[in-house]
């Protein structure tokens, strides 16, 4: 296998175990799709929920084909070991190889490589949680969390913002025959059916609970636990965008930094008044495009959710800018700081081009 299908496969992997979108290649397929048993493949690929750019992982069998298949021009690409468990380990071609685990296990696993963790039931997701509450309230980040060796999976039911995950970014196909978004997901359909009716029950089984994020864990984790246990979290989206952050931090040498607004200010009068006065209405407090702002004894550094770029800040600079996400412009030059220090951090970040318009805005 080429080191550029290699490539493509981790992109199409990566994608199919959180949910987040690849560049739509054609619009009403499945992007990914993964079987845990060759016989589905055939339904498969007579069905128009793949197309081109679909990339279709099979167990490696000699009957299977691999490369592009002429009548759905998707294409076909073996591997070895399993996809769908809690445990266990998938390679592709021994070149890529995948590590699964799950939720609750992973404190006490060594992390060899990729890993892919998830949620196998209600303990791993209570788990989950509890890992998030004490970063959010202590700044106290599960260790194995932030290591940039894991993926978490299925990030839309763990709160996270993906509007493109569905049916139409991944799905999988058991060994049943039944087709899901996940292994851990409400059953769609059956292998072979139509994009239209994959799509339609998606759309359906989202629609009868208020929290986005139904699909993808509603076989092992029930919808009358998940969904309130999202919805009393309105920060989890943000809190799952900053483990990517902090994952990123770490590739740069980067560890155990604090997080504004996740047990910490930098700014001591915006720690002192948090419970009292902050917490709730702070702009940074669950919008997971704020920008996000990190430091160390040493330096600060600011993360722009969707940029791939991270600033370094002086310690002024930081405080003003941790100011800007908590209190927006016009307060933290009337209370904390000077409009020219401020309109200088503005500037600063709109030279690297980053506007912090939507901060302004959100305060006007």
């Amino acid at each position: 296998m080429n080191e550029e299908l290699i490539t493509r496969v981790g992109h199409h992997l990566r994608s199919w175990v959180t949910g987040r979108p690849l560049t739509a290649e054609a619009p009403g397929t499945a992007a990914t799709v993964v079987l845990e048993d060759a016989a589905g493949l055939d339904a498969v690929l007579g069905s128009d929920a793949v197309g081109p750019g679909t990339l279709v992982l099979v167990p490696e069998a000699p009957a299977v084909q691999q490369g592009r298949d002429d009548r759905s021009g998707a294409t076909v690409v073996g591997y070895e070991g399993s996809l769908s468990g809690s445990e266990g380990d998938a390679s592709v071609d021994d070149v890529l190889f995948l590590q699964i685990q799950d939720y609750g296990v992973s404190p006490y696993m060594s992390l060899l490589g990729t890993t892919l963790v998830r949620m196998s039931g209600d303990t791993d997701f209570d788990l989950f949680l509890a890992d998030a509450d004490a970063a959010r309230t202590e700044g106290r980040f599960a260790a194995f969390a932030v290591s940039p060796a894991v993926q978490l999976a299925d990030l839309s039911a763990l709160g996270a913002r993906v509007p493109g995950d569905g049916p139409g970014t991944r799905l999988y196909v058991g060994r049943d025959g039944g087709v899901s978004v996940s292994p851990q997901g409400l059953r769609l359909g059956t292998a072979g059916d139509s994009a239209a009716v994959l799509r339609a029950e998606w759309e359906r089984l989202n629609a009868a609970s208020e929290v986005p994020g139904t699909v993808p864990l509603g076989a092992v984790v029930p919808e009358e636990v998940r969904g309130p246990a999202v919805h009393q979290r309105p920060w989890l989206a943000r809190y799952l965008t900053t483990l990517d952050v902090l994952r990123d931090l770490q590739t740069r040498g980067i560890t155990e930094p604090r997080v504004s607004g996740f047990g910490h200010r930098l700014v001591p009068e915006l720690a002192e008044a948090e419970g009292a006065l902050y917490t709730e209405r702070a702009l940074d407090a669950d919008d997971p495009e704020a920008p996000i702002l990190c430091w160390t004894p040493e330096r600060a550094y600011v993360r722009v959710p969707g940029l791939d770029r991270t600033f370094q800040l002086g310690r002024r600079a930081a405080e003003i800018t941790e100011l800007l996400l908590v209190l927006g412009a016009d307060e933290a030059a009337t209370r904390h700081a000077d409009r020219a220090e401020v309109e200088r951090v503005l500037a600063f970040f709109a030279d690297k081009g980053v506007s912090l318009a939507r901060v302004l805005e959100a305060t006007a």
